[in-house]
C-alpha cells in the first residue's frame, strides 16, 4: 500500500487528495490542525517516513508549512495529474501540485510548493517561483516570471515577457500587459494597480 500525508482537508485539500490517487497513492492521511478529527501535525510530526504534500491553497501558509516539514526532515513530494501535459525539460520543486488538464511547456522552471491550477497554460521559458499559486484558465506566455508568493486569480492572462513581483495578487480576469512591481494588488482589463499590500 503506497501512502500519503495530505496537509490541509479543505476542499482544496480534497482536490489533492484525488490527483494523489490518480498518481497511485491508495492510503490518503489527511493532516490538519484545525478544530476537527483529522490528526494534527503534533500526531505525526515523528512519522516522516510517509512521503507528504499540500492540500492548502494560502501561499503564506504553505511557505510557513514548507520550512516546517523541512525541520522534521519529511520527503516532501509533488504531485502531477495524468492528464496534464509537462514538457520533458521542465524543472518542477518539490511539494508542487499540478492539476488535470494543465500545460507547461519547453524550458519552464516551476518552483517548490507552487499550485498550478486546472487547465491553467504555462508557455515556453516561464519562471514560476516558490509558493506561487496560478488559478483554474490563467494563460501565460512565453518568457513570463512569477516572482516569489503571488497569486493570479482565475482567468487571467498575461502576455508574453513580462514579470509579477513577489507577493502580489492579480485579480480574476485580468490582462496583464505590463512588468508589476512586488506586493501590488491589480486586476482589470489592462490589469492597473489598485493598491500596495503592506
Amino acid at each position: 500500500m503506497q501512502s500519503i500525508y495530505i496537509y490541509g482537508a479543505s476542499g482544496h485539500g480534497l482536490v489533492v487528495a484525488d490527483i494523489a490517487k490518480a498518481c497511485g497513492y491508495n492510503e490518503i492521511i489527511f493532516v490538519d490542525d484545525g478544530d476537527n478529527d483529522y490528526l494534527s501535525f503534533d500526531e505525526i510530526k515523528n512519522n516522516n517516513d510517509i512521503p507528504i504534500s499540500f492540500g492548502i491553497g494560502s501561499n503564506r501558509i504553505r511557505k510557513l508549512l514548507y520550512k516546517k516539514l523541512k525541520k522534521y526532515n519529511f520527503e516532501i513530494v509533488s504531485l502531477i495529474h495524468p492528464s496534464s501535459i509537462i514538457s520533458s525539460n521542465v524543472i518542477i520543486g518539490n511539494g508542487t501540485v499540478i492539476m488535470p488538464n494543465v500545460v507547461v511547456n519547453s524550458n519552464s522552471v516551476i518552483g517548490k510548493a507552487v499550485i498550478l491550477n486546472t487547465s491553467c497554460i504555462i508557455e515556453h521559458e516561464n519562471i514560476v517561483e516558490n509558493f506561487v499559486h496560478i488559478s483554474p484558465n490563467v494563460a501565460l506566455a512565453g518568457c513570463v516570471k512569477i516572482s516569489e508568493s503571488s497569486h493570479l486569480g482565475i482567468g487571467t492572462c498575461v502576455i508574453q515577457g513580462l514579470t509579477i513581483g513577489e507577493n502580489c495578487i492579480i485579480g480574476a480576469g485580468s490582462v496583464v500587459v505590463n512588468d508589476i512591481k512586488d506586493n501590488i494588488k491589480a486586476y482589470g482589463n489592462p490589469c492597473k494597480i489598485i493598491e500596495v499590500i503592506e
